[in-house]
This record gives structure tokens, sequence and C-alpha cells, in this order.
């Protein structure tokens, strides 16, 4: 039979696939700073490989007669129909491009660690040229209807188009500068108590476990590492990675850092295992995957339910923290103010670094800014929708590793997956045993119910197909911008 024969294909492209994410996550964490040329040569390779491997006139005429064959089951339709769709993508692509693509990536992330530690967009810029021109081959090669940004929010947001994406933010963009700028300005009448003292890395790692590991996180099939850039990498069905950061004045970042990162993980653990390396076995999007991390990271670890059963743990592990109250933390991590960087932004304020981010991927990609001037044009339209500019480019322009990695495109999932994670959840609130019990801070009930309507559906539905079967309707901002009043209005 074809299609097993094809999935049996699949099976060693994925072990190869799982080696070649094991080799990035070792890159990102433990790798010497001298071997970075070998593994780039590594990770190429291996891309080179797998294009190779799925884009043969073996796997071409088993695709064929997979087609040609009647499916009955879901999970076997869906692969068909999503691996056609990634070989007629990978055709597109010359195994030169995509072995290129790959070595000027393991080459930029480094490039762009030392820019941003010294501040230096300069030091990043002409990686950054070539990573661009790499993404416009690519776009080409693909093809678009509307604009070229489309061929590459595509690769992330399964059905997705600049047009669509664009009139769901254009829809919700004065609301979201409007209530930043509410919530900004109530949290610096009423200022929040401040964080005091030192607060150890080893003590944050407690804590950082244990919530994880509460919350559903299986540590027999995953752990948590220290990198520049928090992540967290699917290497396998049963080993998925993440990592966070530390700061010595503060345990908050790091800790939502890894609540982010676990939302991410529990989705990946959550995939059906049978289908591992399949479609029927793997996230849909990007959209839906951040959906998942943002709700756990916001919508649960900031409530009052989670920090009415954590904040005794942290008073154990920070005695600077005995005389505080719930209250207290609430209105620390719930305060609106206008930061320079995305990863440590407020709820309130979050969407406007991704509107920020969509337009200017837009405006490089078509020919209106030219890399040199990429800083320049950041910091004048930040200025617009937060009122100051970054004072470096570390704060600025250098902050992400998204470029580094290729991601160009990836940045308007961060927001429809905000959009999403507010509707998902006032669904699933729908449930009043799950609302009772998130009330009590106790998450596996909707833990359950995500595993059940989005984990393991995997990508039988497109992202906006499976919003409207578990929710009734596409992505709607409204559902957020309710949230974000309640929370700080």
């Amino acid at each position: 039979m074809s299609y097993s024969k094809l999935c049996d294909l699949h099976e060693e492209i994925s072990l190869i696939s799982s080696a070649t994410s094991t080799l990035g996550w070792d890159q990102e964490t433990n790798l010497p700073k001298k071997a970075l040329p070998y593994r780039a040569k590594q990770l190429s390779y291996f891309s080179a490989k797998l294009h190779e491997m799925s884009t043969s006139s073996t796997y071409a005429n088993l695709l064929k007669a997979a087609e040609d064959e009647s499916q009955d089951c879901v999970a076997a339709q869906t692969n068909i129909r999503e691996w056609r769709h990634r070989f007629d993508r990978s055709t597109k692509l010359p195994k030169s491009l995509v072995q290129k693509a790959s070595e000027l990536s393991s080459l930029a992330k480094p490039a762009w660690k030392e820019a941003r530690e010294k501040g230096d967009f300069s030091i990043f810029a002409p990686h950054l040229t070539q990573l661009l021109e790499i993404a416009k081959e690519k776009a080409e090669l693909w093809g678009y209807d509307d604009e070229i940004y489309t061929a590459l929010l595509s690769t992330y947001e399964r059905g997705a188009t600049t047009t669509s994406v664009s009139a769901i933010f254009d829809g919700c963009r004065d609301a979201l500068i409007q209530t930043a700028a509410d919530a900004t300005a109530k949290s610096t009448a009423n200022p929040s108590r401040p964080l005091t003292g030192e607060f150890p890395q080893a003590q944050q790692m407690i804590l950082n476990q244990e919530v994880a590991a509460s919350i559903g996180f299986d540590f027999g099939a995953g752990r948590i590492d220290t990198t520049t850039h928090p992540f967290c990498s699917g290497i396998a069905p049963l080993d998925i990675r993440l990592t966070t950061r530390y700061y010595s004045h503060t345990f908050i970042p790091s800790l939502f850092g890894v609540m982010h990162e676990v939302g991410h993980g529990m989705y990946e653990q959550g995939l059906d295992k049978s289908q591992y390396g399949r479609p029927a076995g793997s996230a849909v999007s990007l959209g839906i995957h951040e959906s998942q991390s943002l709700l756990w990271e916001n919508h649960i670890g900031r409530s009052p339910a989670f920090w009415n059963l954590w904040l005794p743990r942290v008073q154990e592990l920070f005695p600077q923290m005995a005389d505080w109250s719930v209250d207290d933390i609430l209105a620390h991590i719930n305060t609106a103010k206008y930061s320079p960087i995305r990863v440590d932004a407020d709820e309130s304020t979050y969407d406007l670094h991704i509107l920020l981010r969509f337009g200017l991927e837009r405006r490089m990609l078509n020919g209106e800014i030219a890399i040199a001037d990429v800083p320049t044009a950041w910091n004048e339209e930040f200025e617009k929708l937060f009122g100051f500019k970054p004072k470096s480019d570390t704060q600025g322009c250098l902050q992400d590793i998204h470029w580094a990695m290729g991601g160009i495109g990836y940045f308007a999932t961060y927001s429809l997956g905000n959009f999403n994670a507010s509707q998902l959840f006032n669904y699933a609130k729908k449930d009043a045993t799950i609302e009772a019990a998130c009330n009590e801070a106790n998450f596996a009930p909707l833990l359950k119910w995500m595993q059940t309507n989005v984990h393991l559906k995997g990508s039988q539905l497109h992202p906006q197909d499976l919003m409207k079967a578990v929710t009734g309707e596409g992505t709607n901002p409204d559902y957020h911008l309710a949230h974000l009043k309640r929370r700080f209005l």
C-alpha cells in the first residue's frame, strides 16, 4: 500500500529532522564558540538532505499513488493533503537554496548575539541582508496572490494572507493603542510595590520547575535549560526542550518565560504520538501554538487563583517577599508600562510590539526600507506607538532572534496567538466545571479541554477552521480586548 510506504519514508525523515533539532538546541545552549562553523555545515547538510528526500521522484510517486488510494481515516486524509501542500512548496525551492538558507541562519545567530550584546546593528546587518534576500527568493518561487509577505506568513500560519491578517489588525489597532494608553496611565497614577533584593538563579530554577510540573508539563519527557532567548524545541514526542533566562533583580520574567514555553511544550506533549512526524500529529500553526503559550502565561499565570496557590511558595524561596499579599503581587505583575522589550512587555502593550514588526517586515520585503535604515525606521515607528525611542539597538531592532533564524513573516502569529488564547479560554470556561476548577487553581480540566479540542486535532483543520469548530467563529480580537479591559481598566 503506497500510503503505508509513504509513512515509512516519513518516519526516516522524522528521525533525521529530530536529530537536526537536537543539534539546533545544542547550538543555542551548549555549543563551544569555535565549533560553530562545523555545526553550520552539519545543519546545512541535514537541511539539504531532508529537502532532497521530501522532493525526490520516489516521494513524488508514492504521494501520487497514495492520493489515488481510498483513505477512510481522518489522519490519513490529513497527512496526504498536507504532504501534497508541502511537496508542492518544497519542489519549488532548489536544494542549493535550502542549504544556503540553513547555513546563513547558523552563522547569523551568533552574529545577532554579538550585535545584541554590543548594541551594534552593523555587526548583524550583512547577515540580515542575506537572509532577507533568501526570504524574497523563496517567496517569489512559492508565489502569492496579494503581497510578497503572504508567501512567508503562510509558512507559519496555514491559509493566512496579508490581507486577512491586516484586516484583523486594522480592526483592533486603534482600540489596542487606546487600551494601552489608558492602562499605562492608570498604573502610573497607582504605582505597584517594587521588588527589592536579590533573587538567586538557583531558587528561581526551583520555582520554575515546580510551577511547570504543577500545571501539566511532563518532565519525564522534557527539561528546562538556560539560553539568551527563551524557546521551546519539540525534538521528539517524548523529548521537549524548554529554555529561559534569568535576572538577579527579579524572578518574574523568568517565571513567565517558563510558563510561556511550558504552554508550547504541553501542546507538543499533547499531540497524537502515534502520528509523530506526520501532519496529523503536528501543530497546525504558530498562531494556534502561541495561543497555548499565551493562555498559560497570561490567563493562568497572572490570575488571582494562581497566586493564591503559589505566593506562599514564593515567600519560602525568596524571604524578602514575606510580607507581600496576593493583591500586592497581582498589582505588580499586572502593571501596565511601556517597555522597549517585547518579551518583557505587559499584556496591555504587548500587541503594539507586533503591530510595529508586522508593518516593518512588510516594508522591508517590499523594498521600502534599506537594511542599513532598519534601526531608524524601527525607532521612528516605535515612537509613534509608544511615545519614546529605544535607548539602543539592543533594546530596539536587535532584541529578537527571529530574523537571525530566518523567521521573517513570523511575528504576526504572536498577536493572532493572543487573540486566539482569549477566545479559546472564554469558550473553555463555558464549561462550568472548568471555570470552577480554575478558580480553585486546579488547571487539569483546562489542560484536558485543550488537549481534546486543540492538541489532538493536530493539523486536521486549518487554523481558522479549527477556531470556528471550537468556538463557532474565526479569530476575533474582541475577546482579547474585553480581557484587557477587565484586567487593566
